[in-house]
């Protein structure tokens, strides 16, 4: 019998997938409609999210496709090099990337085959904590487990990404998604403290 998963716990996920999905790649149009019909309310979390609903809805694919790959990719380089390596070491490929394979074999995380970026994307890392509170890789993770994801892969360099993210010149579909990032991390980082001292 499956673990139910308590309402709060799959709204988080869907925050983690939504981040991600927006990430990883261009929104194509039925991402951006559904975007478009997300309810936000008074709470400045809220009001991120009616921020991006609105700017989805004026936002074409191929605006959508443009800015992503002006903010990510670019001709040589994206405005923002989105991997925890580079945040926390000024390269690719680093320790922190090394950290998170040994944590993802640990807990029986698997590499797509169809993926080729390393896995320390910030895309990557929020779909691994959604499929970690929804049971993606087992059973659903107990809160240690994934505050212990959180402050070892997240924490440390993903809300001056999402800051970063905010003030970027390239970005306007993607400006609230950075609001959004940094205001749901600081909202995570809030209710894990409320649990007590991390594990060692």
């Amino acid at each position: 019998m499956s673990t139910p998963i308590d309402e709060s716990d799959l709204l988080r996920a869907q925050c983690y997938g939504l981040l991600a999905q927006l990430l990883v790649a261009p929104p194509s149009r039925d991402v951006l409609t559904r975007v478009a019909g997300l309810k936000g309310d008074d709470t400045p979390f809220g009001k991120a999210l009616s921020r991006l609903a609105e700017v989805a809805s004026e936002t074409s694919v191929t605006a959508a496709e443009r800015e992503h790959f002006a903010l990510f990719i670019g001709v040589a380089r994206g405005e923002l090099v989105p991997y925890a390596s580079y945040y926390l070491t000024g390269f690719l490929n680093e320790k922190p990337l090394a950290r998170l394979r040994a944590e993802m074999q640990g807990l029986g995380i698997a590499r797509q085959d169809n993926v080729s970026e390393p896995e320390d994307h910030i895309a990557s890392i929020c779909e691994m904590m959604a499929g970690l509170i929804l049971g993606a890789f087992g059973t659903p993770a107990d809160l240690a487990t994934q505050r212990r994801f959180h402050d070892r892969h997240l924490e440390p360099w993903a809300t001056r990404f999402f800051e970063d993210l905010e003030k970027a010149a390239a970005a306007n579909l993607y400006r609230p998604v950075g609001e959004i990032g940094r205001l749901f991390l600081a909202i995570e980082a809030e209710a894990f403290a409320m649990t007590g001292p991390p594990a060692s």
